[in-house]
């Protein structure tokens, strides 16, 4: 069935307190606030227009939708949740935080974009431009990843640099494929791309592989590098040529993979006092969530990256719907206490 709710202005902001606000307009965000939206619920989507995937030339594995431009399917998703009501306002949240509840107890949040934008309401005190009033928030930051200190790496990544054997896999099948070692960690990631190309190089880059490790890679064929890693070369036509040695050796690859640290997008969060987990080895750290992105700070769920790292695109917008139908049915549940409540108030005075 269409929607027939007409589309408020791109990014024209409420004054009034809407029930929810949407930290990060990813695919985890969008669909959280399509739920939310389809439910008639009041939704603003704030997208700082830096996503995860940006580098990549199209979204894989997400069934039906597999190849999509990163762009093209985030354009999809607003113009979707606007179609229901929705607002979608590209800006950078730099606060969040609880604020006095309702007279009935409703949990009430603040968040305060940057100065800059094109506001309905102003009349904000300090370093901030606009200050949202919301029910709920829906965190869907998403995260950073923080490649390894190696000269030449990053112009290369999203591209020639690649992380995920899911998302880039079959694009770089058959290539002479280097895995940059960073950890334990690593000795999966070589398994899982020597899977896709007869040729795999593991650069040790000083990390520790037991006998067992290498009698493992040498079944495989996976030739192992001791030497330490001075750069990644660029090919002449561009792309990765190989990786120069300290002894000046260059060993010819067409692409690299690296596994990252992965850091969930706190800034502007700390105010609400999410509990955070660190994974092994300084691998990276995200947001604690339970059940549909429930977290212990009553009113506020995240989805996406931002709690599960290694989530692609389709379970993020999965984490995201499904956040979204929890926050609608919490709200719905509110919204009968206080009507019953009023109900009650009537009675009593009559």
């Amino acid at each position: 069935m269409p929607a027939t709710t007409t589309a408020r202005a791109t990014e024209e902001l409420p004054g009034e307190t809407v029930d929810a606000v949407v930290i990060g307009g990813g695919a985890a965000g969008l669909n959280g606030a399509l739920m939310l939206a389809r439910s008639r619920r009041s939704v603003v989507v704030i997208d700082s227009g830096t996503p995860r995937n940006a580098p990549a030339e199209g979204v894989h594995g997400l069934l039906g939708l597999d190849g999509t431009p990163p762009a093209e399917l985030l354009e999809r998703g607003r113009e979707e949740v606007r179609r229901y009501g929705g607002t979608v306002k590209t800006g950078e949240v730099i606060e969040a935080a609880a604020a006095d509840p309702s007279a009935d107890g409703d949990p009430r949040f603040t968040v305060t974009l940057a100065s800059g934008g094109t506001p309905a309401d102003e009349g904000v005190a300090g370093r901030g431009g606009t200050t949202l009033h919301a029910r709920r928030l829906l965190v869907a930051t998403g995260l950073r990843d923080v490649l390894p200190d190696v000269p030449g790496l990053a112009e290369h990544w999203g591209h020639s640099v690649v992380h995920c054997p899911y998302c880039h896999g079959w694009e770089v099948r058959d290539e002479p494929i280097g895995v940059l070692a960073v950890g334990p960690a690593s000795v999966h990631h070589a398994l899982l791309f020597r899977q896709l190309t007869d040729d795999l190089v593991y650069f040790t880059r000083g990390t520790r592989l037991d006998e067992d490790t290498r009698a493992r890679f040498a079944a495989r064929g996976i030739r192992i590098v001791g030497t330490p890693v001075d750069q990644v070369v660029t090919a002449e036509g561009g792309g990765v040529a190989g990786v120069r040695l300290a002894d000046g050796q260059l060993v010819p690859r067409r692409v690299l993979a690296v596994t990252t640290t992965m850091q969930a997008r706190t800034e502007g969060l700390e105010d609400l006092g999410l509990p955070m987990r660190d994974l092994p080895g300084g691998m990276g750290h995200h947001f604690t969530t339970g059940m549909a992105g429930t977290t212990e700070v009553a009113g506020v769920w995240v989805a996406g990256n931002a709690t599960d790292l290694t989530a692609q695109v389709g379970a993020c917008a999965a984490a995201g719907a499904l956040a979204g139908a929890h926050m609608n049915a919490d709200l719905a549940i509110a919204d009968t206490e206080t009507a019953l409540a009023t109900a009650q108030r009537r009675i009593t005075r009559a």
